[in-house]
């Protein structure tokens, strides 16, 4: 077990974080189970990266085997999917590849030192970081596949606030004084 978890952990190169959940679980669908996640917006010119994710699948389609009566089904879903095709819409995803990993407990959460990410507008979405994920089969309902487990986030630096968040400094900029101002 212990080297079938080496196999299927990856830890990231410097990847963007998008729809980033990790201060408080929550349920995608009403009433379904709350889980810490985030989508990992991958360069695909990381080639590095893409090649520990593809092989790390590859060791978890084999240990999934046993879930799935000792063979590989013919429609397995799997995590890793190309932003230009699915996401043409969202510049963001322009030229990488993503995949959204979950998790129950709450991950770890350190700063490029290593130090813990105590304040939550620290790590946001936007932001770019390293990944600690794993890859785990699932038979769930009927559907089998791969599916990405999140471990920890490391933030590297700030990055352009996704999904329409905007600061106040960037709303309003600075008001010059002047001295007969009668607003009062």
């Amino acid at each position: 077990m212990a080297n079938e978890v080496q196999l299927t952990k990856v830890v990231t190169g410097k990847v963007r974080f998008s729809y980033l959940h990790v201060w408080e679980a929550v349920a995608i669908d009403e009433g379904g189970e709350k889980k810490y996640s985030v989508s990992l917006i991958i360069p695909k010119g990381d080639t590095a990266t893409l090649a520990a994710v593809n092989k790390a699948i590859k060791a978890a389609i084999e240990a999934g085997k046993a879930k799935w009566g000792g063979k590989v089904p013919a429609k397995l879903k799997l995590p890793l999917r190309d932003g230009d095709i699915e996401r043409p819409e969202d510049e963001s995803y322009e030229g990488s590849y993503f995949l959204n990993a979950n998790c129950k407990t709450k991950p770890g959460l350190v700063d490029k030192d290593c130090n813990p990410i105590l304040d939550q507008d620290e790590l946001y979405s936007g932001c770019y970081g390293r990944a600690s994920i794993t890859f785990y089969g699932f038979d769930t309902k009927g559907n089998k596949g791969i599916a990405c487990g999140l471990n920890n986030l490391q933030k590297l630096r700030d990055g352009e606030p996704l999904g329409g968040r905007s600061t106040a400094e960037s709303d309003f900029g600075a008001v010059p004084v002047e001295e007969d101002d009668d607003l009062m």
